[in-house]
């Protein structure tokens, strides 16, 4: 079984910053790309940033240039910087990461529960 749980997501005022965590456990073989999305409300869940194993990092033009993403692979987690925060930025984060579990030759992509991100005005 394979589990991310997030972390982090709070209530913040614009220009502020925070940063989410989303941690994997569970019988994990290898874990390649991990990402974070976000769903705000009445909205679409919609692509954040992803990054590689090797630390190749992809953002949407949304966040560009605020948030940075990074990873520890020694301890199966994702990060998500987030500075000049707006209030459009509100919104439930959720991580994603594809994992090659022990018993398993192929890779699944996992989510996590989310974490809710609030940006005050």
């Amino acid at each position: 079984q394979v589990q991310l749980v997030e972390s982090g997501g709070d209530l913040v005022q614009a220009g502020g910053s925070l940063r989410v965590s989303c941690a994997a456990s569970g019988s994990i073989f290898s874990i390649t790309a991990m990402g974070w999305y976000r769903q705000g409300p009445g909205k679409h869940r919609d692509l954040v940033a992803t990054i590689t194993r090797s630390g190749t990092s992809n953002y949407a033009d949304s966040v560009k240039g605020r948030f940075t993403i990074s990873r520890d692979n020694a301890k199966n987690t994702v990060y998500l910087q987030m500075n000049s925060l707006k209030p459009e930025d509100t919104a439930v984060y959720y991580c994603t990461a594809d994992i090659r579990r022990v018993s398993s030759t192929v890779y699944t992509r996992y989510w996590g529960q989310g974490t809710q991100v609030t940006v005050s005005s």
